[in-house]
C-alpha cells in the first residue's frame, strides 16, 4: 500500500474503540490511498484468514467499527465526491466522504442528501451505509437505505460486483435467489414491519415487490457481508423556508403521544427533546446559549417548509393548531432555530452525563417502536429504568418512533447490570413491536439480543445470508450473526481510579498522599472518570470553524487521529487501563499530547465537556513531579520570572536580543524554535509606571476629579484592574488604555499594590505545584476585593480564563477561589452588564466606532471559558463592522514557540488567521486581546494588532 500502515501501540490504542462501550485492539491500522488499495487489502486479509473491519469516522455507538486483525480507515484518503449528476439527482461517492462535504458539493445544484444524522459533519457515507443511518429528516426523506441507488462492493469471497435493483436472479451471488424463494413468507412477516426496523439484516428489500434490490439489502449489514468501494446515492431538492415549531409538554411520554396527530401534516422533522437536556446546556454554557422556550418538561421540535415565508408560517401555525400543546413557539430560520438544532445535534455528548453528574453510556442508545406506540413505550421504559435505579436524558426522532437515550448503568466494575437491563429492555421493545436499533445498528451492543426480537427461523435465515457473502466470518466478526456477548470487550471496567487528592483551603496535599493536582470535582476527583468523558462522538474531527467553532486546531492541520481530542482521550484511557499503553508516563502518551495546543476549545465545543488542556497539564504534572523536566518547561513555563528579571534592565535585554544570532542561540538553548522572534520587553512595565505615579490615579476609593488637596468620597463604583504578567511586562499600553476607559466609564479603578500572577505558564507546562504557589498569592491579593463584591477586570484572555476556571479546580475548597472566579470579567463584560455599570447619570457611552472595520481574533481561552458575546455586542452596538474569525491563531502560548511545533503552528494559522489578514482592506484593524494572537500575526504576517481596550481608549 502507498497509504500508511501502522502497528504501533499508540495507533492501535486510538483505533481500539469508537463511540461505544467496547474496546477491541487491532493488530494493524491501515489507510488505503485508493479504491484498488482498499480492494487489495481486503483480498490479502481474506487470503491470510485475518479479520477485517472497515472504519469511517469512528462514531459508531454500537461497537460496529472496531475489530481484531486489521482496521482500514477510509476517511483519510477515500473521501471524494466522484460525480454529481444534477439531471438524475444522484451522486457517486467514495466511502470515506464526510456527509456534510457531499451536502456542500450538491448545494450549488439545489440538491442535498436526505438523511442527515447529528454527526453529519464527521460521519462518512460508508459508515452511514453500514449502519443505515437516518437523522432528523428521515420523516421526510427516509433512511440511508431509501436513498442508495447502487453499491460497488467486494464480498468476503473476493467477488467484486455492483449491487443494484431489478434482477430477482441475483447473478452476482449464487444461491441468493433460491434463499429468497424458499423464505418468501418469512421475509414478508418478520422483516420491514415498520420504518425504523434497523436491527438485523434488512432482507425485505430482496422481495420482488420491493424491487429485488440487492444494494438496499446490503445497507445496514455493518460491514459483515461486503466492503463498500463506491456508492451511488440519490439526492433531493433543498427545502425552502425551513421553520421550526417548538411544542411544550408536561413530559416526554406526553410529547410522544402527540406525534401520530402531527405525522399527516408533512413535517420535515419531528424531534423529541428532554427539558433536562436543555438544562445541561444552560448550566454549561449559560442561559444565553438557549433560546426562550415554551414551558414544559419535554418538547417536540417540528420543522416545516414552504414555497414562501408566508406558506412556511401557515404550515407552522397548522402544526400548532393540530397539536395538543398549549405552550408553543415558532422560530423562523435564524440564530434561535440554529441554536435549537445545535442542542439536538450535541445530544449524544450532552446526554453523556445524567442530571446528577453520573456517566451515562450508549447501551440502549436508539431503540425504536412504531410511532403510535411511542408514548406507551416510553412510560414503560421509564418504569423499567426506575426499577433498576437508573437515569438518562431522552431525545430522538420521535416522528419515526426512535429514542436516543444514554443510561448511567454502572460499568465501572463489570457488565452484569448491563446484561440484565438490556435483556429486559429488549423484551420490552419487542412487546411493542419495535426494534432494538432504530438507526445505529446492532454491533457488539445488541447483536446477542436479536433472538428476543426475531424468531429462530429468521435468525437462521440471516446466518445463511451472511454465509453466502462471508463464509469464513472474517468481515467484522462478532456483529449481527455469530455475535460477541453484550458484556464482552467492555472498555470501562478495565480502567481503575486515578484520584486527585486536593486538600482543604490552602490546597496542600493530604498527609501521606504526596499528590496535588486538579481536583476534577465534576468527575468525583477521578482522572479516569474525567478522560472517560470522551464517548467518541467525534465532534472534534469536524471542521466547525465555518460555524464559529475552535476545536481541534491540530487535527485540522494534520487530519491525523493522533492529533484530535478523541484520539488523545483514547490513548489516555488506554494508559490508565494499562494493557497496551504502559501508563501516563509512557512515550505513547507524550507523543499523543505533543501537538495539543492546550487551547481549551474542547472544554466548550465538545458536547461531553472533555478538557484536554487540563488533562495534558495533569499528566505532565504527574509525569515530571520531582524530576528533571524538558528545558522549555523552564524557559517558557517560568516566563513571568524571566520577564521580571528583564524588567530590571529592559533596554539592555532588548538590545542584546535584537542581535539575531544571539536571539537564535537563546531560543535554541531554551528548547524553542529559532525561527521565532523574542518578544520585546517594555521599557517601563505597567506596575512600575503605576507606582511611579505615571497616572494621576488619586487614592483608591476617592474621586479622581476632586479639587487638589480636597478629595471627596466617591460614589462611583469600584473595580479592580488586574494586570497579568504579559500585559505588565510586554504590553503596558493595554492596561493603561483599560485604565483610561474604566475611568471615563465612571469607575474608581483600584490597582492592587502587590503583584498577582495567575501561574498560566506553569499550568500549561504541568508545573501545578508552582502554579498553586502563585495562585495562593493571587487569592491573598484579589480575594478580599472579590468577597466584598468588587468586580475584577482581566485583560489577557488566557490569564482571565485561569481565574474563571482553573483557579476553582486547583482550590476547590477555598471560598475565595469561587469568589474571585465569580467576580472576574473581561472589559466588555463589565461595560455591557447592567449590574456592574455605573449610574446612568454618568452619561458615558461607548465611543462611536462606525468607521471601524476590524478583523477580530477571539482568543481560544476566551471562546472556551468567558465567551465572546459581550465583545461582539459592545463593538457592533458602537457601529463597528466585524469579521470575527473562528479557530486558533496557532501560537497558543508556549505551543508555537516550542521546538518541533513551528510547521503545525503555521498551518493552524493558515486555516483562518493568515487568509483573513491577507484579505483585509487598507485601514482595517486587526483586533485581538490575546498576546499570543498578536504575536503570531506580527511574526507570520507583519501585522500589528490592537486590543479592545486600546481601540476604545483611542476614541475617548
Amino acid at each position: 500500500m502507498s497509504g500508511e500502515v501502522e502497528t504501533g501501540t499508540r495507533r492501535r490504542a486510538e483505533y481500539s474503540t469508537d463511540a461505544s462501550n467496547y474496546r477491541v485492539v487491532p493488530e494493524v491500522v491501515a489507510f488505503p490511498a485508493s479504491t484498488d488499495e482498499l480492494a487489495a487489502a481486503a483480498a490479502l486479509t481474506r487470503e491470510l484468514g485475518v479479520p477485517l473491519t472497515v472504519r469511517g469516522g469512528g462514531t459508531s455507538t454500537a461497537g460496529n467499527s472496531v475489530g481484531p486483525g486489521v482496521v482500514l480507515d477510509v476517511s483519510r484518503h477515500l473521501d471524494q465526491v466522484l460525480e454529481i449528476d444534477p439531471g438524475a439527482a444522484t451522486a457517486r461517492v467514495q466511502p470515506g466522504l464526510v456527509m456534510s462535504a457531499l451536502q456542500r458539493a450538491a448545494a450549488p445544484h439545489g440538491l442535498r442528501f436526505g438523511p442527515d444524522p447529528s454527526t453529519q459533519n464527521r460521519a462518512t457515507l460508508g459508515g452511514m451505509i453500514g449502519n443505515n443511518a437516518c437523522g432528523p429528516h428521515a420523516v421526510a426523506y427516509g433512511r440511508t437505505v431509501d436513498n442508495v441507488v447502487s453499491l460497488d462492493v467486494v464480498d468476503g469471497r473476493g467477488r467484486r460486483f455492483v449491487a443494484g435493483a431489478g434482477d430477482r436472479t441475483f447473478p452476482q451471488v449464487p444461491g441468493l435467489a433460491e434463499l429468497v424463494e424458499e423464505n418468501l413468507a418469512l421475509l414478508r412477516t418478520e422483516f420491514g414491519r415498520f420504518g425504523r426496523q434497523v436491527s438485523g439484516y434488512s432482507l425485505e428489500h430482496l422481495l420482488p415487490e420491493n424491487g429485488s434490490d440487492l444494494a438496499k439489502a446490503l445497507v445496514g449489514t455493518e460491514g459483515t457481508a461486503v466492503t463498500v468501494l463506491e456508492a451511488t446515492v440519490a439526492l433531493v431538492p433543498v427545502p425552502s423556508r425551513p421553520t421550526l415549531v417548538v411544542l411544550g409538554y408536561p413530559d416526554m411520554p406526553a410529547a410522544a403521544d402527540d406525534v401520530p396527530a402531527l405525522l399527516p401534516l408533512g413535517a420535515l422533522a419531528i424531534e423529541g427533546l428532554d427539558a433536562r437536556l436543555v438544562d445541561v446546556v444552560r448550566r454549561a454554557k449559560g442561559a444565553g446559549a438557549v433560546p426562550e422556550l415554551p414551558a414544559g418538561g419535554g418538547w417536540l421540535m417540528v420543522e416545516v417548509a414552504g414555497a414562501s415565508a408566508q406558506e412556511a408560517l401557515a404550515n407552522a401555525e397548522r402544526i400548532v393548531a393540530t397539536s395538543a400543546s398549549t405552550a408553543t413557539r415558532i422560530l423562523p430560520a435564524g440564530p434561535e432555530a440554529t441554536a435549537m438544532w445545535q442542542i439536538r445535534a450535541d445530544g449524544a455528548g450532552l446526554g453523556g452525563r445524567t442530571p446528577a453528574g453520573e456517566q451515562a453510556w450508549p447501551c440502549w442508545e436508539d431503540s425504536a417502536v412504531p410511532p403510535d406506540r411511542l408514548g406507551a413505550y416510553l412510560r414503560e421504559l421509564e418504569a423499567l429504568m426506575a426499577r433498576y435505579g437508573l437515569d438518562g436524558l431522552m431525545y430522538g426522532h420521535f416522528g419515526d418512533g426512535c429514542v436516543h437515550l444514554r443510561i448511567d448503568v454502572p460499568l465501572e466494575e463489570s457488565g452484569s447490570v448491563l446484561r440484565t437491563f438490556l435483556t429486559d429492555a429488549a423484551m420490552l421493545v419487542a412487546e411493542h413491536g419495535g426494534s432494538l436499533s432504530g438507526e445505529h445498528g446492532d454491533g457488539r451492543a445488541r447483536s446477542e439480543l436479536l433472538p428476543i426480537m426475531y424468531s429462530a427461523e429468521a435468525m437462521r435465515l440471516m446466518e445463511r445470508f451472511k454465509d453466502l457473502f462471508d463464509p469464513k466470518n472474517l468481515l467484522n466478526p462478532g456483529v449481527v450473526v455469530h455475535p460477541r456477548p453484550v458484556d464482552a470487550d467492555l472498555r470501562r471496567p478495565q480502567a481503575k481510579p486515578v484520584l486527585s487528592i486536593a486538600g482543604p483551603g490552602s490546597g496542600r496535599a493530604a498527609r501521606g498522599t504526596g499528590h496535588v493536582g486538579f481536583s476534577f470535582a465534576h468527575d468525583h476527583g477521578d482522572l479516569t472518570q474525567a478522560v472517560h468523558r470522551c464517548v467518541g462522538v467525534g465532534k472534534c474531527r469536524a471542521d466547525s470553524t465555518a460555524s464559529g467553532g475552535f476545536m481541534c486546531p491540530s487535527y485540522l492541520a494534520t487530519k491525523d487521529e493522533k492529533d484530535v481530542t478523541r484520539g488523545r482521550a483514547r490513548v489516555l484511557q488506554d494508559a490508565i487501563n494499562g494493557t497496551l499503553v504502559g501508563g501516563l508516563a509512557a512515550p505513547e502518551v507524550r507523543e499523543s499530547l505533543d501537538l495539543c495546543l492546550s487551547c481549551k476549545a474542547c472544554s466548550s465545543d465538545c458536547p461531553a465537556g472533555v478538557d484536554m488542556a487540563q488533562y495534558k497539564s495533569e499528566v505532565l504534572h504527574r509525569t515530571y513531579r520531582g524530576r528533571l523536566r524538558p528545558v522549555d518547561h523552564y524557559s517558557l513555563g517560568w516566563l513571568p520570572r524571566w520577564a521580571r528579571l528583564a524588567g530590571g534592565m529592559p533596554r539592555l535585554a532588548n538590545r542584546l536580543l535584537s542581535w539575531r544570532p544571539l536571539a537564535r542561540t537563546v531560543l535554541a538553548l531554551g528548547g524553542m524554535d529559532t525561527r521565532r522572534s523574542v518578544p520585546e520587553f517594555a521599557e517601563v512595565p505597567f506596575r512600575t509606571w503605576w507606582k511611579r505615579g505615571g497616572a494621576t490615579h488619586g487614592v483608591p476609593g476617592l474621586a479622581l476629579d476632586a479639587a487638589p488637596g480636597r478629595p471627596v468620597v466617591s460614589r462611583r463604583p469600584r473595580v479592580v484592574l488586574w494586570t497579568d504578567s504579559f500585559s505588565d511586562a510586554f504590553d503596558p499600553t493595554v492596561p493603561q488604555a483599560a485604565l483610561s476607559v474604566l475611568r471615563a466609564a465612571g469607575y474608581d479603578v483600584v490597582v492592587p499594590e502587590q503583584e498577582a500572577c495567575c501561574g498560566l505558564t506553569w499550568i500549561s507546562t504541568g508545573q501545578l505545584d508552582g502554579a498553586r504557589k502563585r495562585l495562593a498569592n493571587l487569592l491573598s491579593v484579589l480575594g478580599p476585593y472579590a468577597v466584598n463584591g468588587i468586580p475584577i477586570v482581566g485583560l489577557e484572555p488566557s490569564c482571565t480564563a485561569v481565574l474563571r476556571s482553573d483557579l476553582v479546580d486547583l482550590f476547590p475548597q477555598d471560598p475565595r477561589a469561587r469568589a474571585v472566579a465569580d467576580a472576574t470579567r473581561t472589559l466588555a463584560q463589565l461595560l455591557t452588564d447592567p449590574a456592574t455599570r455605573p449610574d446612568a447619570a454618568s452619561g458615558w457611552q461607548v465611543p462611536d466606532l462606525s468607521d471601524v472595520s476590524a478583523v477580530v481574533q477571539p482568543h481560544c481561552h476566551q471562546h472556551a471559558v468567558m465567551g465572546f458575546r459581550a465583545e461582539e455586542k459592545l463593538l457592533t452596538d458602537a457601529g463597528a463592522t466585524l469579521k470575527t474569525l473562528a479557530g486558533c491563531c496557532g501560537l497558543a502560548g508556549n505551543f508555537g514557540m516550542q521546538k518541533g511545533h513551528y510547521e503545525v503552528s503555521v498551518k493552524v494559522a493558515e486555516a483562518s488567521l493568515l487568509p483573513a489578514l491577507a484579505a483585509a482592506e487598507e485601514g482595517d484593524v486587526y483586533l485581538a486581546d490575546g498576546f499570543s494572537c498578536r504575536t503570531q500575526a506580527d511574526d507570520l504576517a507583519g501585522v500589528a494588532g490592537t486590543t479592545l481596550a486600546e481601540l476604545l481608549a483611542a476614541r475617548l
